[in-house]
């Protein structure tokens, strides 16, 4: 059996940390590969974060760490191939997207990040030159790529119209979990239980969150539950039925159980690029309840698996 050293150049932000723990439990189960790991996290001591210019552009920021550790990795030893994930941790390895075969892997473009990013507070348009630049920056790591990988088809057609890849380049992969894992037997409740809502998002105000509270306020009061499971501080103003759930971990035996006890899943963002809390919602069986934006309706089969709402649309939602 033939053996492959690969370099994994692994974003770890948002929803990325749960696709790289996924990620590294497959390949730890393939034989013919010997991952190297490279993980790029935001918050680090170390020279780049401590740059005004660089600290504050997370895509300079990751791009010069990754380069750093992809250089360290080949001094050790040779690598048959290169993943990142995203493309921010590339930008700044054109030499080695030459030398080393290598696979670019993203759940959005630039250029999607764009049509959603005033929820994320990314600012659109900034500096015109500095903007050219960072296009032109983005298209000549597609193009050097030897292949790419999307998580929906919003990403691969960006890719297509946005930078002019040649479509045969690219494949779409969704991130995917562990089904042995995540598909388990409801829980049986009680006759005369409320319906019981779960909600999973990291950024409560960005994925909707107060539109649920106030959904559960007014219209479900009384008649649903709800567990809400976030880092972020959640004031329930004394809302009854309502639990919060801090410091859960992704794939961990808690967060699971809530999700065996749901009825439905509800993520009504504002600025979403794809959503692993909503595959994993689908693939507990759980109906899902979510925005129409980025790569999420990709998700969900309209009147099947769940159902689609414009975002900020609180009528519709309860």
């Amino acid at each position: 059996m033939a053996i492959y050293r690969l370099g994994f150049v692994m974003e770890q932000t948002l929803g990325h940390v749960t696709h790289y723990l996924n990620l590294r439990h497959w390949v730890s189960q393939d034989g013919s590969v010997v991952p190297e790991w490279i993980l790029i996290n935001y918050n680090e001591d170390d020279l780049w974060g401590r740059v005004p210019v660089i600290r504050s552009n997370w895509t300079l920021l990751a791009g010069l760490r990754a380069r750093a550790r992809i250089k360290a990795a080949l001094r050790r030893q040779k690598l048959d191939g290169l993943f990142f994930h995203t493309q921010v941790t590339a930008v700044c390895c054109m030499d080695y997207l030459r030398r080393v075969p290598s696979i670019v892997s993203m759940d959005a473009t630039p250029k999607n990040m764009d049509s959603v990013g005033e929820a994320y507070g990314h600012k659109v348009g900034g500096f015109g030159p500095m903007e050219a630049i960072k296009f032109r920056l983005n298209r000549r790591v597609f193009q050097r790529a030897r292949h790419l990988t999307t998580w929906n088809y919003w990403a691969k057609n960006s890719l297509v119209e946005d930078y002019g890849i040649d479509r045969e380049k690219v494949t779409v992969v969704p991130p995917g979990i562990d089904l042995g894992k995540w598909s388990f037997e409801r829980y049986t409740k009680p006759p005369g239980s409320l319906v019981r809502l779960l909600f999973v998002g990291g950024d409560f105000e960005r994925k909707g969150g107060p539109m649920v509270l106030e959904v559960m306020r007014t219209r479900l009061r009384g008649k649903c539950e709800l567990d809400i499971v976030t880092r972020d501080p959640v004031d329930l103003n004394g809302l009854e039925g309502v639990r919060v759930h801090h410091n859960m971990k992704a794939n961990s035996p808690e967060l699971m159980n809530l999700y065996q006890h749901a009825d439905i899943f509800v993520l009504p963002t504002l600025g979403e690029c794809y959503s692993v809390a909503g595959i994993e919602a689908t693939a507990a069986g759980l109906p899902v309840i979510m925005s129409r934006i980025g790569g999420v309706p990709e998700i969900v089969l309209n009147g099947e698996t769940g159902y689609k709402i414009e975002p900020g649309d609180i009528q519709s939602l309860g």
